[in-house]
């Protein structure tokens, strides 16, 4: 068994969690977010607590397959139960000269060193906020319930411009530390 499957899911006041035909929906105070459950898991909810436990009666041939599943699913279950009752936040960095980040609701636009603007719209589960100070790199703080939508969307703003490891411009996750390199040293004569 699954050590991370075999953890109860505690489930906070405000929460609820149904399980009907292999889905599980939870509904807080955030949202509400729904997960494809394999008939490989059985789903249990009582008490206050969501367990998974392993089928054997499927998958009979195939328990590495089963056992993984087990702690995938449990994971992603509590992981939407986080997210309904509080909420995921990622806030990323802006580093370099003339870069810039504003947004109209939820369309941001870059100025990040190219010929033209880069305008990227956001999914409407996601909120976001821009803050530009003086002296200061501006930052983009995004908030979802959904933790999985909430990395693809930071990982696509990250593609627009990564950080280079010479001078360390780019798009960061606030508190990322980037390997720098040295640049080209004089030859020794």
């Amino acid at each position: 068994m699954s050590r991370i499957g075999k953890l109860p899911i505690i489930i906070p006041a405000g929460v609820t969690v149904t399980h009907k035909d292999d889905i599980v929906t939870v509904k807080g105070p955030k949202g509400e977010l729904s997960q494809y459950v394999n008939p490989a898991i059985k789903v249990s909810i009582e008490d206050g607590k969501l367990t998974m436990e392993e089928n054997e009666e499927l998958m009979q041939d195939n328990t590495k397959q089963r056992h993984a599943f087990h702690g995938l699913y449990r994971s992603l279950v509590n992981n939407m139960v986080i997210g309904v009752s509080e909420g995921y936040k990622k806030t990323l960095q802006i580093v370099g000269v003339g870069y810039r980040v504003s947004n109209q609701g939820n369309v941001l636009e870059f100025a990040l060193g190219y010929s033209h603007a880069i305008v990227f719209e956001l999914p409407k589960e996601i909120k976001v906020e821009t803050k530009s100070e003086r002296n200061q790199d501006p930052l983009i703080m995004l908030e979802s319930c959904d933790k999985q939508l909430l990395g693809l969307v930071c990982a696509k703003i990250r593609t627009f411009r990564k950080p280079e490891p010479y001078k360390g411009k780019g798009i960061r996750f606030q508190g990322e530390v980037i390997r720098r390199k040295s640049g080209k040293s004089a030859s020794a004569k």
